[in-house]
C-alpha cells in the first residue's frame, strides 16, 4: 500500500502546478484506486436508471456517482474513470452501435465536475456551473458533432449536415439550458448530504467551508428551481406541439394504434370494406395540457384477393406510402379524447 501522505489542500482554480500534481498523485494512492473502483461500478449500475419528467426529459442518476467520483479523485483519474464506465457500460447496457468517439463525451462531462469540484471550496455555485458546462458544451455541442462524425462514418453525410445544423437549434438549446437548473438542484443536495460523510472518510479535505446553504443560497436555488421546473413545463409544451408522439411508438403500439384507427374509421363510414382497408397514423398531435389527441391517418386499400399482413399494421408514413400493394384513398382526420378513446370529432380529405 502506498505509504504518501494525500495532500489537505484547496486550489481557487485548478489553473496551478500544484493543483495537477495532487490530481496525478491520486494514481499512486492504493486506497483511491480501490474507491475509484468502487464509484465505478456504482457510476455503472446507475446507468439504465432515470427519474422520467416527459418524452426525452429525465434525470440520469448515473449522474450522481459520476459527480461524486470527480470530486473525490480529481481529473487525472476521471480520463480512465470515463473510459472504463462508458465501454462496460455499453457492454452490459448496449444501446445502438458502439463507436469509440462517444467516449469523449463521458469523459468530458467527468472532467467538467472535476474540474469544478476536486480540491476546491465545494458550494452550489461550483455545481451549477459543471452541470452549465456539460448541458452546454457537452450536450449541445461535442454530443452533435460525435453523431455527425459517426454518420460520415457509416457513409450518411446528409444526416452529418443535419447533426451539425442541429446543434443551435432552438429545441435543443431550450431542452438542455433549461433543465440544468432543476440537475444542479438535485446534485447539490446530493452533494450536500453526502459532504459529511466523505469529509470524516478523508476522500475529500476536510474544511469548516462544507457544501451548506447560506441564505442567498437558499434563494438562487429556489429561483433556479423555479426556473427549471418552468423550462421545463414549456419544453414539453413546444415538444408536445411540434412532434407527433407516433415517434416514440413501439412496434406493438403502432399495430394497437393503426388497427384502432381502422375501427374509428369504420364507425363513421362505411365506404370502405373491413377486409382490405388499412390505416397509417402519419402524425399524432397530443397538446401538453389538452384532453384529446389528433390523428392525421392515411387510409389504404389493398386488392379483395390480397391479405393485410401483421408487418403492414407496423407501417409508419414511409413504408406504407412505398407499398406496391397498396392504394392510397383518403387522409383522415380523427381526434380522439384521452381518457374514454371517443371520437371527437372526423373529417376527410379525399386524396
Amino acid at each position: 500500500m502506498s505509504t504518501n501522505q494525500r495532500s489537505a489542500a484547496l486550489y481557487p482554480h485548478p489553473f496551478s502546478k500544484a493543483y495537477w500534481k495532487d490530481a496525478a498523485a491520486e494514481l499512486k494512492s492504493t486506497k483511491m484506486l480501490v474507491i475509484t473502483a468502487l464509484l465505478i461500478a456504482l457510476r455503472i449500475a446507475l446507468k439504465p436508471l432515470a427519474i422520467p419528467l416527459g418524452p426525452q426529459l429525465s434525470i440520469q442518476t448515473a449522474m450522481l456517482a459520476t459527480a461524486l467520483g470527480a470530486m473525490i479523485f480529481g481529473p487525472v483519474m476521471a480520463i480512465p474513470a470515463a473510459i472504463i464506465s462508458d465501454t462496460v457500460g455499453f457492454l452490459i447496457y448496449p444501446t445502438g452501435d458502439y463507436f469509440l468517439p462517444f467516449v469523449l463525451t463521458e469523459i468530458a462531462s467527468t472532467m467538467a465536475y472535476a474540474l469544478c469540484l476536486y480540491r476546491a471550496k465545494p458550494t452550489a455555485l461550483r455545481v451549477t456551473l459543471s452541470r452549465f458546462l456539460i448541458c452546454f458544451f457537452v450536450n449541445v455541442v461535442l454530443q452533435q458533432v460525435i453523431f455527425a462524425w459517426y454518420y460520415v462514418y457509416i457513409g450518411n453525410p446528409e444526416s452529418a449536415k443535419n447533426q451539425i445544423l442541429g446543434i443551435m437549434t432552438v429545441a435543443r438549446i431550450f431542452k438542455n439550458l433549461c433543465f440544468f437548473p432543476v440537475e444542479s438542484v438535485v446534485l447539490t443536495l446530493f452533494l450536500g448530504l453526502l459532504m459529511p460523510a466523505v469529509q470524516r472518510a478523508k476522500l475529500v479535505p476536510a474544511r469548516e467551508h462544507a457544501l451548506k446553504f447560506k441564505p442567498k443560497q437558499i434563494i438562487a436555488l429556489v429561483c433556479l428551481l423555479v426556473v427549471g421546473v418552468t423550462s421545463s413545463v414549456s419544453y414539453l409544451d413546444y415538444y408536445y406541439k411540434n412532434n407527433s408522439v407516433t415517434k416514440e411508438y413501439t412496434t406493438e403500439q403502432c399495430i394497437e394504434m393503426n388497427q384502432a384507427m381502422k375501427d374509428a374509421l369504420l364507425e363513421q363510414t362505411d365506404d370502405w370494406d373491413s377486409k382490405n382497408v388499412l390505416t397509417v397514423i402519419e402524425y399524432a398531435e397530443k397538446p401538453f395540457f389538452g384532453k384529446t389527441t389528433t390523428y392525421t391517418v392515411a387510409v389504404y386499400t389493398a386488392a379483395d384477393d390480397f391479405e393485410l399482413t401483421e408487418k403492414m399494421w407496423a407501417y409508419k408514413k414511409t413504408p406504407a406510402s412505398k407499398d406496391k400493394n397498396l392504394q392510397r384513398e383518403a387522409t383522415v382526420y380523427i381526434v380522439l379524447d384521452n381518457n374514454s378513446g371517443d371520437v371527437i370529432s372526423f373529417d376527410r380529405k379525399t386524396n
